[in-house]
C-alpha cells in the first residue's frame, strides 16, 4: 500500500510542514519570531534552505529504507534513483529452518527445535503440529530478539506448553522483564521470565551449532541478534533490524541513534566483521545477505545523516533531536501507596562529545499541595547514560487512579520545562 500508520512514518508529517511553510512563505513576513530560540531575519532564505535540508534528509532515508520491501508503492516516485542502494534478492532458508508467522525455527539434525520469537499463541499450536508430524521431536529453547507485542505476546503461552528455557540478550531482558517499567512503542504488558540471560558476544554449543548472541541495536536498541554457525552455513538471525532492502529505522521512538559505533553503524560493522551466509527477519519468508558494497553504501549514508540531521536540530548531535527517550524516567510506570515515598530515576543520554551538567526535579500536580521541589544535579561523561535519583511523597489522601507525574530538567545553559514524564498508579 501507500498508506502506513504513524509507526512506520519516519519523517511522515513532510507534507503537512511543507504546505504550512509554504503558506508561511507566501504571507510574505518581514521577520519570523519562534517560540524558543532566536529571531529569524530572512525569513523567505530560512523557509527555502529548510526545505530543501527536509528534502535531502528524507532521500538519504530512503535510500535505504526496509519499507522499500514491505510497502514498494509507498515509495514509487523514488524507485531506480542511482544514488539509492539496489534491493536485494531473497535467497532460500536452508533446510535446517521452518518459518511462521514472525517465528524462525531451527532444527538440528537430530530434530531439536530452536525456536525464535513468539508472536502469538498460534505458534504453540504450529509447534505442536510439527511435533505430531515427527518433523522435530523437542523443542529446547525459546530466542527473543525483541520487545515488539508481534514478537512475544505468544510467549506466556509457550513457556505454559513447553519446558524449555528461554533465552535473551541483556539488553532485551531488561525491557521484556519488566514492561510496564519502559515508555516504548509496540511494547508487549506480559512480563516475560527470562531464563538465561546472554551478554554480547556469547557463545556457546547447540547440538551441531555454535550459537553466540550480541547486543544489536538496529530496529530498537533494546535488541538481539543471534548468530548459528554449523559446516560452511553462519546465519544470523537480525531480528526486525534488516530486510533485503536495508535497514528498519522508520519509528524514531525505537531509538536509532546515529553516530559512529552506535545503532545501525554498529550492526553494520558486526555483519561485515562477521560475514554471515544469510541474513534472516522474521517477517520475512525469504534469507538475504548484503554485498560488502551495500555494507559500506549503508554505513556511509548513515555517516551522511549525522551530518544532515544534526543541520535540523539546535543541538550538538542530531540523537537530541531523534532520540526522544534521551531524557526518561525509570520506572516509566509503578504502583505507590498514598502517605508512602516513591522513588524513580531520571535516565539521561549525553549524546554530547564533552560532558554535561544535568538536574531534574519532580513537579507534582497543584492538588498536591507539595510546593516546590528540590533540584537533583549530577555530571553526566560524554556517549553516556547517567541517572539522577527522586524521591516524591505520595499525599495520603491521593485518589485511586493513574496520576502523571511530570518532571523539569536542566540540560547545559538549557532549561527544558516539564520535559518528560512518569506514570504513579494508585
Amino acid at each position: 500500500g501507500t498508506v502506513t500508520s504513524d509507526y512506520h512514518g519516519f519523517l511522515g508529517a513532510r507534507p503537512q510542514l511543507v504546505e504550512s511553510l509554504r503558506r508561511l512563505e507566501a504571507a510574505q513576513p518581514d521577520l519570523l519570531v519562534p517560540s524558543h530560540g532566536q529571531l529569524i531575519q530572512a525569513p523567505r532564505r530560512a523557509i527555502e534552505t529548510l526545505l530543501r535540508r527536509l528534502e535531502v534528509c528524507y532521500d538519504k532515508y530512503v535510500a535505504i529504507s526496509a519499507l522499500r520491501h514491505y510497502f514498494p508503492k509507498m515509495f514509487a516516485e523514488y524507485a531506480g534513483r542511482p544514488d539509492h542502494m539496489p534491493i536485494r534478492p531473497g535467497k532460500p532458508a536452508p533446510e535446517c529452518l521452518r518459518h511462521f508467522g514472525t517465528t524462525w525455527v531451527l532444527v538440528s539434525q537430530d530434530k531439536a527445535a530452536w525456536v525464535m520469537d513468539c508472536g502469538s499463541p498460534q505458534v504453540v499450536q504450529q509447534l505442536r503440529a510439527l511435533l505430531d508430524k515427527g518433523e522435530i521431536r523437542s523443542i529446547e529453547a525459546l530466542w527473543i530478539t525483541h520487545y515488539h507485542d508481534d514478537h512475544v505476546d505468544g510467549v506466556p503461552a509457550f513457556q505454559q506448553a513447553f519446558s524449555c528455557p528461554v533465552l535473551a540478550e541483556r539488553h532485551v531482558t531488561e525491557v521484556i522483564s519488566n514492561p510496564l517499567a519502559w515508555r516504548l512503542p509496540c511494547i508487549s504488558p506480559h512480563a516475560i521470565r527470562v531464563d538465561r540471560v546472554l551478554s554480547d558476544g556469547q557463545s556457546w554449543s547447540w547440538h551441531e551449532f555454535r550459537m553466540t548472541a550480541y547486543h544489536f541495536p538496529g530496529q530498537t536498541l533494546y535488541h538481539g541478534g543471534l548468530l548459528a554457525e554449523s559446516g560452511p552455513l553462519r546465519m544470523f538471525f537480525v531480528g526486525d533490524s534488516f530486510t533485503m532492502a536495508g535497514i528498519d529505522d522508520y519509528c524514531a521512538h525505537n531509538r536509532n541513534w546515529l553516530g559512529r559505533g552506535v545503532g545501525f553503524d554498529r550492526c553494520l560493522e558486526l555483519l561485515e566483521r562477521i560475514g554471515p551466509t544469510h541474513l534472516f527477519n522474521p517477517h520475512v519468508d525469504q534469507a538475504f545477505d548484503f554485498t560488502p558494497e551495500q555494507y559500506r553504501f549503508m554505513r556511509e549514508n548513515l555517516s551522511q545523516r549525522e551530518k544532515l540531521f544534526g543541520e535540523l536540530f539546535p543541538w550538538d548531535h542530531p540523537n537530541y533531536g531523534t532520540d526522544e527517550c534521551w531524557v526518561r524516567c525509570f520506572p516509566y510506570e509503578q504502583k505507590v501507596q498514598p502517605g508512602a515515598i516513591a522513588g524513580l530515576d531520571v535516565v539521561v543520554t549525553n549524546h554530547s562529545a564533552v560532558p554535561q551538567a544535568a538536574a531534574c526535579r519532580p513537579v507534582p500536580p497543584r492538588a498536591w499541595k507539595s510546593g516546590p521541589q528540590p533540584w537533583v544535579e549530577g555530571k553526566l561523561a560524554p556517549k553516556q547514560e547517567g541517572r539522577l535519583a527522586l524521591r516524591i511523597a505520595i499525599p495520603a489522601q491521593l485518589p485511586a487512579g493513574r496520576h502523571v507525574l511530570p518532571v523539569d530538567i536542566r540540560y547545559g545553559q538549557l532549561v527544558l520545562p516539564q520535559w518528560t514524564e512518569a506514570i504513579l498508579v494508585v
